[in-house]
């Protein structure tokens, strides 16, 4: 299997399988000198980490992290990097593979198993192997790492939306994103949440989801015209995570009903003299290069593909079956997807401010500082 590497300048591999020994990655140009901690890292992966409320599988994994090289203890504390690779493992310690035998030669409806079998002549049932969402959890030590590549912005992600449940944007408090299991920013819309859960995990089945993350402080002049597009990387990031299938910058699908005039994000001088807009409709992206605004990605992530309620399918005879999938298994996997979109988010920043840095030298020079 090829393709497990996402970015350019600031690069990772991620590596292992759902229900193998262990997973993690490898960060490739990272830049010497980036100062963090082991538990920089590790907080990252309890925030995504599996079993912390009914609401998400079962499975306990500690996602214990180590780090294997790339660093060296720095005289004041904590790590920093020598800007050669750094290895990132997870071990895996709470596998019931058992749970997957019955599937083993049948293909589970809305999930990979039908299109790696196609792909490869095999694959791994156990979990769905490198197509399980376990994968993510390389992703989010990776982010954990790119965020210090960026030390003065600020990256955070909210669930917006479960089912036809969302938030109401009046309420908005991101305060309240981490005192609740879904980290959802309107406290009114927890009790709904929980209420529809619990009625489709006792129902044996799932649903899907919206998340938005939102990056502030982006230094402008991040990205490329054509080619090389902040939001076409971003979309590409948040589309390549497990489950995810539609994604939206700013605005996005809404702009098609809005006109010119409502859509055109207009600008005040603000502090210093440098523009201010005076709405984010673009999502602080325009003409694929970050405008200073707030950096807005949407995605959406579809219901769980393994359910127990039984399904029409096919096996690898060519025979017609019904499957249902038994397990640990997250009713709804969007909630433990906004910790991984933040990180995607960090690693595509980080990686265009050391193309920004390789192309044009420092940071962005106002029009009007001369």
């Amino acid at each position: 299997m090829s393709f497990n590497t996402f970015g350019q300048m600031f690069r990772f591999t991620t590596f292992g399988e759902s229900h193998g020994v262990a997973l993690g990655c490898v960060v490739d140009g990272c830049p010497p000198g980036v100062r963090f901690t082991r538990e920089d890292i590790q907080g990252a992966l309890d925030r995504r980490r599996p079993g912390q409320s009914r609401f998400t599988t079962q499975r306990r994994e500690p996602d214990e992290v180590k780090v294997l090289s790339g660093v060296v203890d720095h005289p004041e504390g904590g790590l920093v990097s020598t800007g050669t690779p750094i290895a990132l493992l997870i071990e895996n310690v709470d596998q019931r593979s058992k749970d997957y035998a019955a599937i083993a030669g049948a293909y589970r409806p809305g999930h990979a198993d039908f299109a790696y079998d196609i792909k490869y002549g095999l694959r791994d049932h156990r979990g769905g192997g490198r197509s399980s969402a376990r994968e993510t959890a390389a992703r989010v030590a990776a982010g954990a790492v790119a965020a210090k590549v960026l030390p003065g912005a600020t990256v955070r992600g909210a669930l917006v939306q479960i089912g036809d449940i969302a938030v109401d944007r009046a309420r908005w408090d991101w305060d309240e994103v981490p005192n609740n299991p879904f980290f959802c920013p309107d406290a009114g819309t927890v009790p709904l949440w929980e209420a529809e859960l619990d009625r489709i995990r006792k129902a044996g089945s799932s649903i899907g989801a919206v998340v938005e993350v939102v990056a502030e402080d982006v230094p402008a002049g991040l990205g490329a015209p054509v080619y090389g597009k902040l939001d076409a990387d971003l979309a590409s990031a948040m589309m390549s995570i497990n489950a995810v299938k539609g994604v939206e910058i700013g605005d996005g699908f809404a702009t098609a009903r809005l006109t010119g005039e409502a859509n055109a994000d207009e600008m005040r001088l603000g502090n210093e003299g440098r523009p201010h807009f005076l709405s984010n409709h673009a999502g602080g992206i325009l003409g694929g290069i970050s405008t200073g605004a707030p950096v807005v990605v949407r995605f959406a992530v579809k219901p769980t593909s393994s359910i127990l309620t039984p399904r029409r399918t096919v096996d690898r005879l060519g025979h017609e079956t019904e499957i249902a999938t038994k397990g640990r298994h997250d009713p709804c996997v969007g909630i433990r997807a906004v910790p991984v979109g933040e990180a995607m988010m960090w690693c595509v920043l980080a990686d265009h401010l050391l193309r920004h840095r390789g192309q044009v030298g420092g940071f962005v020079r106002w029009p009007f500082e001369g």
